[in-house]
């Protein structure tokens, strides 16, 4: 399936209950051939009311983190784990991650990234069950054929900056990576 055939899927989903309370649903954007591709939690209010996935204070942080690295925004693909805003922004629960989980896997199947970043704890839970981003983030987990680099969700350093400098140092990791 295509990145646009999937656009139309997930921006027309009733599949769980997030849909009765959404804006928009939030597809995710980005280069379809791209190296890396972003996976975050799920949409916030910014990116609910506009439909696009990291274009909020969150979105600006990794932006802004990309490109202090020459990644360019249009180079990556960036997408959520949840494409409908939780109520509240709350975390999405198993039910609708679990509702969700085909769209992404069609993305990642469609583009087949060298690198997939996963953005915080509930990414890392969804993708890779495991909630240990301290742990393990700014390091490579292989799973299914796969590559995945791990580091915190962009949204955390807006509420601690003192994870600002590990998140863009984390970036810089993966920007020489797939270099």
């Amino acid at each position: 399936m295509s990145i646009s055939e999937l656009r139309g899927q997930v921006t027309s989903c009733t599949k769980c209950e997030l849909c009765k309370t959404r804006t928009n649903a939030v597809p995710g954007k980005g280069n379809p051939n791209a190296k890396i591709v972003f996976i975050g939690e799920a949409p916030g209010r910014t990116e609910d009311v506009r439909g696009e996935p990291f274009v909020g204070s969150a979105g600006k942080k990794l932006s802004d983190a990309l490109a202090k690295n020459g990644i360019l925004r249009d180079s990556v693909y960036i997408t959520n784990v949840v494409k409908c805003r939780p109520p509240n922004n709350r975390v999405p629960n198993e039910s609708e991650r679990e509702s969700c989980r085909p769209y992404l896997d069609a993305e990642l199947d469609a583009i087949k990234p060298e690198i997939i970043c996963v953005l915080g704890n509930t990414a890392s839970n969804s993708v890779l069950g495991q909630r240990e981003i301290t742990k393990n983030r700014g390091k490579i987990i292989e799973k299914d054929g796969k590559k995945y680099f791990l580091t915190f969700h962009p949204a955390a350093i807006i509420y601690n900056q003192e994870l600002a400098a590990i998140f863009e140092s984390d970036i810089a990791t993966l920007a020489r990576l797939v270099k």
